[in-house]
């Protein structure tokens, strides 16, 4: 061979050598913008978890769970096992990119599940497949009791997510709300809580006593609601764990309701009504101080903190018609911050203080809707007979609510819905179910 042509031969090899492993490098590492609409699913794997000892079929339902986590955020789409060229048999064993490649994958998710008794450990690698590298570097490691084995996957897929999004993650949290049961005209209610997605619902009430508006603390460790056990609507506050509560405040002659906590979990804001006459007041709950905070003729209720607890915002129909109002944390006169056309209601500050979502009813409907904290840029995401009752996920990015449908037979559901607008989706539950409040990501 000619050296001129021994020269090109070479060249083109280390050409070919280079085109070879183009794709590992063409890429930045994988990120999705959860801020636009319109986003294409993040194609991704997550092979059946290894069992590393005594997990048998927790592995291969531990690894479902992350992936459905993943799935129903709308950002992410799997492939199907059965599209996979490579098995992972060994959570320590090499990684062929370019099988995973091969198969579009964008993201590779591998983990590990052992069993000790009533002790689960799991082990798990995120890669950017494009780039041959671990997304998180080195291998991350959660353990819990086997009773609490889907924690364990809600935690895999809150580091996935987050990585990914550059978001705080929120799979690892739980919903408290009121499970209906009965005709429509004679409902029995009971509060119950359950993980985000419907699954381990846990009832702490009887339906002895109608109870609406249930709300976490900051904690995530007790619970603010209305009991009608009285007769009369008063709020009461419940210990999660021990399944204790106690009535917050019972003035004679009042009623109280829509409460809520505020951010370092001391003070209570709520409705109270006395002679007709609705108005906000907040109370401390070790000290049982109670200060008034609006004083109008008109019905102001449904407070809720800003996240640095310096604001308020609640609902007050002193215009006329129910609209949403800011004021100080310490009381005052307020500030108007809707401005559209319609009712407003139900306000509820975004944990991220950025946003406040509401409900509102307009032109025969009822919407979830979002706006900027000084009324400006407000979007409605949903439309429905009836959607009212927004409650924000821990990392400020979905918000969940009641919808009910019409007619003599209308049930109520719970929904979610990111705050783009996509996503819109049923929550399962067990029966007709209203009042959703998240709980903070869980300890």
């Amino acid at each position: 061979m000619r050296p001129a042509i021994r020269i090109l031969s070479a060249v083109l090899a280390m050409a070919l050598a280079a085109l070879s492993v183009a794709p590992a490098l063409a890429q930045d590492p994988p990120r999705i913008d959860i801020t636009i609409g319109v986003i294409d699913p993040m194609p991704f794997a997550a092979p059946v978890f290894v069992d590393e000892g005594g997990a048998g079929d927790m592995a291969r339902n531990l690894s479902r769970v992350v992936i459905s986590d993943l799935v129903g955020t709308g950002l992410f789409g799997e492939i199907p096992e059965d599209a996979h060229i490579s098995r992972v048999s060994s959570f320590d064993g090499g990684v062929a990119f370019e099988d995973w490649r091969a198969v579009n994958a964008r993201v590779l998710i591998t983990g590990a599940v052992s069993v000790a008794g009533d002790r689960i450990t799991v082990k798990f690698r995120a890669y950017d497949v494009v780039n041959g590298t671990a997304i998180e570097g080195a291998a991350l490691q959660f353990a819990g009791t086997t009773a609490g084995w889907r924690r364990m996957a809600h935690k895999v897929a809150d580091v996935v997510y987050s990585k990914i999004t550059g978001e705080g993650g929120y799979f690892d949290s739980r919903v408290v709300f009121v499970s209906e049961s009965g005709p429509k005209n004679a409902r029995a209610k009971r509060l119950a809580v359950m993980d985000y997605d419907g699954a381990n619902v846990q009832y702490l009430t009887d339906s002895a006593a109608i109870v609406l508006a249930p709300r976490f603390s900051p904690a995530g460790d007790r619970i603010l609601y209305t009991s009608y056990e009285s007769g009369f609507p008063r709020i009461t506050l419940m210990d999660v764990g021990s399944l204790e509560r106690r009535a917050l405040d019972e003035q004679p002659g009042t009623m109280t309701f829509a409460p809520r906590f505020s951010p370092d979990g001391s003070t209570v804001v709520f409705s109270l009504e006395r002679g007709g006459n609705s108005d906000i007041y907040a109370l401390n709950i070790r000290s049982g101080a109670l200060s008034q905070l609006t004083n109008a003729p008109s019905i102001e209720t449904a407070p809720s903190f800003s996240p640095d607890g310096s604001q308020i915002v609640f609902e007050s129909d002193r215009s006329g018609q129910p609209q949403i109002y800011v004021m100080p944390a310490s009381g005052g006169e307020g500030r108007r911050v809707s401005g559209g056309e319609g009712r407003y209601g139900t306000p509820v500050w975004s944990p991220r203080g950025d946003l406040i979502a509401f409900t509102k009813q307009n032109a025969g409907r009822f919407h979830i809707g979002v706006m900027r904290t000084d009324g400006s840029e407000e979007r409605l995401l949903t439309a429905s007979f009836l959607d009212e009752g927004p409650t924000w996920s821990p990392n400020g990015r979905v918000i969940m609510f009641t919808r009910e449908t019409s007619g003599a037979g209308g049930q109520a559901t719970l929904w979610s819905v990111d705050i783009s607008g996509r996503n819109l989706k049923q929550i399962p539950t067990e029966g007709p179910a209203s009042d959703p409040a998240w709980s903070p990501l869980l300890p």
